[in-house]
C-alpha cells in the first residue's frame, strides 16, 4: 500500500484519534523558587489538589510555573506593539511544559484598598446599574456618568483655536460633564476629622515640645520651622493662643517664609499631616506612624451625601421609588429580586446580564454583601469568591482554573458549597488545580500532588502523586495528618476580667452587647458574613490596648526581607558596627554598604522592551549585595552577607550565645521561630513569601507590641494541618504569659482548643449580626444549637 493511501485510510473506531491523546499537563524539571527539579503529570479535565506544608513549593509549581507559562504563551500571540503595553513575564525555570491550556488564575490577593473601589465597581455590576438608571431613571439627569461617584461634574467655557487649511480661527466653546460625585467628600463617603488633643499638648509651648506628631520634635526641622515662622509666639502655651494664632498653627495655607536664613514654605499642621500621612496606604506606614494616625484621625460619614458618595442629582433620580444609592445599599439577594421584577423590553439584554451577575453572587454564597461595600474591607476568602463570579456562568471549556486556598475565610458549612462549585467547573470539561490544606477539599480530589517534605530549602520535591486513598496510606506529612482530629479540652482556663462591647452596630451587627472574657483563648465563630470582623475590628473600644493582626497583605519590594520588615536588621547592624569600630550604615544593602555596581540589589536587571527582562547575578558582589570591603568585617566569624543567608533557626542559635550574642536580635528571632518561620532565610525577598508566611511574619512583629489583648483574624490561613498544632502551642504560650487572645476562626481544631466560644449568626448579612451562643466548646457541642455546633460535634466525633 502506498504511503499516501495509508494516511488517507480511515482510522478504525477502536483506535483513539491522535487529538484525544493529549490528556496530561506534563511538567519536567521545574526549578522556580525552592522547587528541586520537580516533574509531575497532571490529568486534564479533572480536579487536582496540591498539598504540603506552608512554604513547600505549592504556589511555586502551580502559579509561578504552570499559570505563569500559560499567561506568557498567550501574551506572545499578540503583536510586539501590543506586548509593549502588557506586563512582561519571564519564562519560568522549567525544562518541559507540555499540554498547557489557557489558565484563569483566581488567587488570594486582597482587592485594592482604594477608598473609591467597591464590590459594585470591582464586578462591573455598578456599570450596568448606571446604564439602567440613565435609561429608566425619573427624572432623567444625564448619561451613565451622572450616576458615578468617581466622576466629578465639570463645566468650562472659553476660546479654542481651530485650524482649517491655512487659516486659524478662534471660536467660543463650552464643555459640560455631569458626574455623580458628592462634592463634599469627593466620592469617598466619609470625611476626615482630627482629634486635636492627639496633635499637641495645649499646656506646653512649642519650645517645650507641645507638638506630639511623630517627627515633629523641637530640635528637628519641623520644630524649628514652627518655632521660627513668626506667626505665633513659640514660648506661649497653646491654650493661650488667640483665634488667629490657632488658625495659623493648624490651617494656614502654604506661605513662603525665611527661617535661619533659609527660604522655606510654611503650611498649617492639618494640611501638612493630610499630605504626608493620609495620602499613604495605612499598611505601608511604619508602625508608630500608623498608631498615631489611628489615634488622631477619625473618619466620619459625610453629612451631605450620608455616606452614599453620590451627588443630590444622582440620588433624586429613581426607578419605581428606588434610587441608585438605595439599590447599592440593598443586600445583593434583595437587589436580585428587585431587578427580576423590572420588565422593560427596551433594556432587556442589560437586565439579563445584570440578573446573571447578581444571581452568581447569591449562588457563590455572597448574597449578604451589598454593592456599596468597600472592596478593601472584604476578607481574603470573600475577595477570592468575588473574583470567581466572572467565571461561574462562563461557556468556556477546556480551560485550566487555578485556585489558591478557595476555602480560606469559609465556615465548614460554606465549604460544602465551594466544593460543589469546583466540581461544577470540572464537570463542564475544565482542568481545576487547587492549592489547599483543608481535608474537606482534599477529599473531593481526583488526583493529589503532595509537595514537601518540609518548607523552604527542606521542601520543593514531590512526596506523593495519586489518589486520596493513596495519600492516606502514604507516609507523607499530609497523609499522616489528613485524619487528625483535635479533641475538646478537659478543663478550660478561668477568665481574669472582661472586655465590654455595648450596642455594637457596625455593618450588619444588630445592637450587640457582649462581654469578651480576658486572660483566656476566645474563638469568635460563625458563617462568612455573620459579623465577626465587624464585632472585633469595628466595635472594640479604641483605648482598650488591643493589638490587631488582620489579613491585610504586607507591602514590600524585592529589597524588603524578613530582617528589614521585623526591625531585626537594626540590632544586627549595630552589633557588626560595634565589633568592628565602624558605622552601622555600612551593613545596609540599601545604604552606604551597597555594592556600587548593582546598588545593593544583588542582581542587575536588563529591560528588553516587550520581551521579559533578564536578571543576572551581579559579577562584582556575586549576588551578596555588599561592597567587598564591607564583607571583611566579621561578627562571630561570619560576614553580614552570610548572616543574611542564614535560616531563622540557625540565626537564633548564632545570636543567642558566644561572641555574636545580641539579645535584641535574639528576641525577634525567637518570635519568628515561634510562629513557625524557622526555615526562612533572613534575607529572602518579601515578594517570594506565600500568603500564610506573610501573615505569620506580621504576627511575629505584632507580638512585640505593648498590648495585653491580641485579636487575630484567621491565623490558620495558609497553614498545613501539621502546622496548626504549632500555632495552637503559640496561642497557649501567649495566654499563659498573661495575654488575652481573641481569634476569628473557622478551623475546628482552634474552636476545640479554645476556652470560650462566641458564635455569631444564625446566617449571613441581615440574617446574622446576633450572638447565637456564648460558652465553652463542650457546652456548644452538647447544645448543638447552631451550624457551628453541628460541624464541631461532627469534627470531634461527639
Amino acid at each position: 500500500m502506498s504511503r499516501q493511501s495509508a494516511s488517507a485510510a480511515p482510522q478504525s473506531p477502536s483506535v483513539p484519534h491522535v487529538a484525544d491523546s493529549h490528556d496530561l499537563i506534563r511538567v519536567h524539571g521545574a526549578r522556580e523558587n525552592n522547587l528541586k527539579d520537580v516533574s509531575v503529570e497532571i490529568p486534564k479535565r479533572r480536579l487536582t489538589v496540591f498539598t504540603g506544608v506552608s512554604g513547600s513549593g505549592k504556589s511555586s509549581l502551580v502559579f509561578d510555573t504552570i499559570a505563569a507559562e500559560s499567561q506568557r504563551l498567550i501574551n506572545e500571540t499578540y503583536s510586539a506593539f501590543v506586548q509593549g503595553f502588557m506586563p512582561t513575564l519571564a519564562r519560568p525555570e522549567v525544562d518541559v511544559l507540555d499540554g498547557l491550556t489557557t489558565v484563569i488564575s483566581v488567587d488570594q490577593s486582597r482587592m485594592g484598598a482604594d477608598p473609591r473601589s467597591t464590590v459594585g465597581t470591582a464586578t462591573d455590576a455598578n456599570a450596568m446599574l448606571r446604564i439602567l438608571f440613565s435609561r429608566l431613571g425619573d427624572p432623567h439627569i444625564g448619561p451613565p456618568s451622572a450616576y458615578s461617584f468617581n466622576t466629578a461634574s465639570v463645566r468650562a467655557s472659553g476660546a479654542i483655536t481651530v485650524q482649517r487649511g491655512a487659516r486659524t480661527k478662534a471660536e467660543k466653546a463650552t464643555f459640560e460633564r455631569t458626574g455623580g460625585m458628592c462634592p463634599r467628600c469627593e466620592g469617598r463617603g466619609s470625611v476626615t476629622d482630627f482629634d486635636l488633643t492627639q496633635l499637641y499638648d495645649d499646656s506646653k509651648s512649642l519650645r517645650e515640645g507641645a507638638l506630639t506628631v511623630p517627627g515633629y520634635s523641637v530640635d528637628g526641622w519641623y520644630g524649628r520651622i514652627y518655632s521660627g515662622c513668626g506667626f505665633f509666639d513659640p514660648d506661649k502655651p497653646i491654650r493661650e493662643f488667640g483665634k488667629r494664632e490657632l488658625h495659623d498653627l493648624l490651617h494656614k495655607e502654604p506661605t513662603k517664609i525665611k527661617v535661619e536664613g533659609i527660604n522655606l514654605t510654611y503650611e498649617g499642621l492639618i494640611p501638612k499631616i493630610q499630605k504626608s500621612f493620609l495620602a499613604k496606604d495605612k499598611e505601608a506606614m511604619q508602625p508608630h506612624i500608623r498608631a498615631f494616625v489611628e489615634r488622631a484621625v477619625t473618619f466620619t460619614t459625610c453629612p451631605e451625601c450620608d455616606g452614599t458618595r453620590l451627588s443630590e442629582g444622582a440620588r433624586s433620580s429613581k426607578i419605581r421609588g428606588i434610587s441608585i444609592a438605595d439599590a447599592c445599599a440593598m443586600e445583593i439577594r434583595d437587589l436580585a429580586e428587585w431587578v427580576r421584577g423590572l420588565d422593560e423590553p427596551s433594556v432587556a439584554p442589560l437586565l439579563t446580564a445584570l440578573q446573571n451577575t447578581l444571581d452568581s453572587f447569591v449562588e457563590i454564597g455572597l448574597g449578604y454583601l451589598s454593592l456599596e461595600r468597600p472592596a478593601g474591607t472584604l476578607s481574603g476568602g470573600e475577595a477570592q469568591r468575588v473574583k470567581m463570579i466572572r467565571h461561574l456562568g462562563s461557556s468556556l471549556t477546556d480551560v485550566t482554573y487555578v485556585f489558591d486556598e478557595p476555602t480560606s475565610g469559609l465556615h465548614p458549612h460554606d465549604i460544602q458549597r465551594m466544593n460543589e462549585l469546583l466540581l461544577r467547573l470540572r464537570d463542564k470539561g475544565n482542568t481545576v488545580l487547587v492549592v489547599e490544606h483543608k481535608p474537606e477539599v482534599i477529599a473531593i480530589a481526583d488526583h493529589v500532588v503532595d509537595l514537601g517534605p518540609g518548607a523552604g530549602t527542606a521542601g520543593g520535591t514531590v512526596c506523593f502523586e495519586g489518589t486520596v486513598a493513596g495519600l492516606r496510606a502514604s507516609d507523607t506529612v499530609t497523609g499522616r495528618h489528613l485524619d487528625d482530629r483535635a479533641s475538646l479540652k478537659e478543663s478550660v482556663r478561668k477568665p481574669t476580667g472582661a472586655l465590654e462591647i455595648r450596642g455594637a452596630k457596625a455593618n450588619n451587627l444588630q445592637g450587640v452587647d457582649v462581654d469578651i472574657p480576658l486572660g483566656v483563648l476566645v474563638a469568635v465563630t460563625g458563617v462568612a458574613g455573620s459579623g465577626k470582623s465587624s464585632l472585633l475590628h469595628g466595635s472594640v473600644p479604641a483605648d482598650s490596648g488591643v493589638v490587631s493582626v488582620d489579613q491585610a497583605p504586607i507591602r514590600g519590594s524585592r529589597r524588603s526581607n524578613p530582617a528589614t520588615y521585623t526591625g531585626l536588621l537594626d540590632p544586627i547592624r549595630k552589633a557588626f558596627a560595634k565589633a568592628n569600630g565602624v558605622k552601622p550604615a555600612l551593613f545596609s544593602a540599601n545604604s552606604e554598604g551597597a555594592c556600587p555596581t548593582c546598588n545593593g540589589a544583588g542582581v542587575i536587571y536588563t529591560d528588553l522592551a516587550m520581551m521579559a527582562g533578564v536578571a543576572t547575578t551581579c559579577e562584582d558582589c556575586e549576588g551578596r549585595r555588599f561592597e567587598a570591603s564591607v564583607l571583611e568585617y566579621r561578627l562571630g566569624g561570619r560576614d553580614i552577607s552570610e548572616v543574611l543567608a542564614m535560616p531563622v533557626a540557625e540565626a537564633e542559635e548564632f545570636f543567642g550565645a558566644g561572641e555574636a550574642r545580641t539579645p535584641a536580635a535574639h528576641k525577634i528571632l525567637t518570635r519568628l521561630a515561634d510562629v513557625g518561620l524557622g526555615y526562612l532565610t533572613l534575607g529572602q525577598p518579601l515578594t517570594t513569601l506565600s500568603g500564610g508566611e506573610r501573615q505569620r511574619l506580621k504576627l511575629a512583629t505584632h507580638m512585640a507590641e505593648k498590648g495585653g489583648i491580641y485579636v487575630l483574624d484567621e491565623p490558620t490561613t495558609g497553614l498545613h494541618l501539621a502546622d496548626v498544632e504549632q500555632l495552637l502551642g503559640l496561642l497557649d504560650r501567649l495566654v499563659d504569659s498573661g495575654k488575652s487572645v481573641i481569634v476569628i476562626e473557622h478551623h475546628q481544631a482552634v474552636m476545640a482548643h479554645a476556652d470560650w466560644i462566641i458564635d455569631l449568626g444564625p446566617g449571613a448579612g441581615h440574617d446574622g449580626g446576633r450572638i447565637v451562643f456564648e460558652g465553652t466548646p463542650g457546652d456548644l457541642v452538647a447544645a448543638r444549637s447552631t451550624l457551628t455546633a453541628e460541624h464541631l460535634a461532627a469534627y470531634v466525633g461527639a
